[in-house]
């Protein structure tokens, strides 16, 4: 249990549960999951922590094989700029470690934007809230669970 599926669980949202063995050292936590879960890139989906004017956290949820553009995040969050949280920031707000931060079940409820492409999809995995853990569930639920919205978020 994490405080990503207690979250789940509370709100009676469906999703599936995808342990997989973490190799230490792997620096692309979200392309490695696809891997070893054996699930195209387009539906597994990286949480990103970015900070936006005057020191505002958001999430970005975009697939692992895309790269986030900062000025679409930006534009979304309603700023002039966007540039990555630095990771002490991310852990103390989200309350898990790097290469484990799910967008569900965090410590602080941040604005959540979910790239538009989940919208295709009929279910997308996030990370559960540790390394080596996925969760399936469809991109609304994900959405709801997050209060989120959808937006072009990469290039």
């Amino acid at each position: 249990m994490t405080p990503a599926t207690k979250t789940l669980d509370r709100a009676k949202i469906a999703y599936t549960a995808h342990e997989y063995h973490h190799q230490a050292g792997s620096g692309a936590y979200g392309l490695e999951a696809a891997e070893k879960l054996n699930l195209d890139a387009a539906c597994v989906f990286k949480t990103l922590v970015a900070e936006v004017d005057n020191h505002k956290l958001v999430v970005a949820i975009i697939p692992v094989n895309e790269k986030l553009n900062m000025k679409r995040l930006a534009k979304a969050a309603g700023s002039k700029k966007a540039a990555m949280a630095s990771p002490e920031d991310v852990q103390r707000s989200t309350g898990y470690v790097l290469g484990g931060v799910s967008p569900i079940g965090q410590k602080k409820r941040l604005a959540t934007f979910i790239h538009q492409s989940a919208t295709s999809l009929s279910y997308c995995y996030v990370s559960g809230g540790r390394r080596g853990f996925d969760i399936g569930l469809t991109p609304n639920d994900l959405k709801v669970i997050t209060s989120g919205q959808f937006c072009n978020l990469v290039n």
